[in-house]
């Protein structure tokens, strides 16, 4: 039976986590912001470490990231610029380091053949990869705001989700979103045909709670979109616009990297989440994962 009490989610809880997911969302962005993550770089450093990406696509991505306060743009000389993370960018990896951790968990993954007991195992996933996957699930339109409303009801109907998660829109179009967040194992539906999270979904508590955190501290997460003179609405297109699709990215498969020393200066160890450097982000080519049979979140 869905419940009826005010959901303790705030409208501002909500707001700081949908615009820092308007600011990580775009294809490419957090890949770029981890490779930042350990020191400035100049475009020419930069373009190597994202070897897929065309000349045309570096630029946006940086711009974006710059007009939204966590990275800046020093220029030394007309021809020496670098970019480096803002003092709200640099508090961000420990928030992927959470998004992360929740993809490497609860997403499938590839049984591959392992190099050292030829026994198959799971693949190793880069951080970044993680994190792009997570977002394609919780970053579209809707999805979060129907995400935190079950969190903080427990269980509730397709009307009261219509009402809070999508104010405005009438009951039908709640479907739709509701019908992907339950093919990608994030909700179920209860006996009495309501809805509520699933022990994946549920586990996304800590995502949105650092996401929050972080906004609420960084004058960056405040309003990203805002910031380059755009609304929130103008970020999607109708009523469902979802994130781009990740595609396989086209770069050999060189061997896994150890893990980074205790002490790296390359190295983070997020209090909540993986240690990663920059190398892991491109450890391998990442093949396409297909949907299990029995369903739940997926790449």
């Amino acid at each position: 039976m869905a419940t009826t009490a005010q959901p303790p989610t705030t409208p501002n809880d909500l707001s700081s986590v949908t615009k820092t997911l308007d600011l990580l969302a775009p294809r490419w962005s957090v890949w770029v912001l981890m490779s930042l993550s350990s020191q400035p770089l100049r475009y020419a450093e930069i373009k190597p470490r994202l070897p897929w990406l065309a000349d045309g696509q570096l630029h946006p991505r940086l711009r974006h990231l710059t007009g939204a306060g966590v990275v800046e743009r020093t220029e030394y000389a007309p021809r020496h610029v670098t970019y480096g993370l803002t003092g709200s960018g640099v508090e961000l990896p420990p928030v992927l380091a959470v998004i992360a951790a929740w993809g490497d968990t609860h997403l499938e993954k590839q049984l591959v053949t392992s190099k050292a007991t030829c026994e198959l195992e799971p693949e190793r996933i880069p951080p970044a990869q993680n994190v792009d996957d997570t977002l394609a699930l919780i970053a579209p339109r809707h999805a979060t705001p129907i995400l935190m409303a079950l969190q903080a009801r427990g269980t509730a109907s397709a009307k009261t989700l219509a009402t809070e998660a999508m104010p405005g829109y009438g009951l039908t179009a709640v479907y739709k979103p509701l019908d992907r967040l339950v093919a990608d194992g994030l909700v179920t539906r209860t006996g009495s045909g309501d809805f509520q999270l699933s022990a994946s979904g549920q586990a996304l508590a800590p995502v949105f709670q650092a996401i929050s955190t972080w906004s609420a501290r960084s004058p960056a997460g405040a309003d990203p979109l805002r910031r380059r003179g755009l609304a929130p609405s103008q970020s999607h297109s109708g009523p469902w616009a979802t994130t781009p699709t990740r595609l396989p990215a086209p770069f050999p498969a060189p061997a896994v990297p150890a893990a980074p020393a205790a002490g790296s200066a390359l190295a983070t160890t997020p209090p909540d989440g993986p240690a990663w450097k920059a190398s892991d982000l491109f450890s391998h080519r990442i093949p396409a994962r297909p949907i299990t049979p029995a369903g739940g979140p997926r790449r």
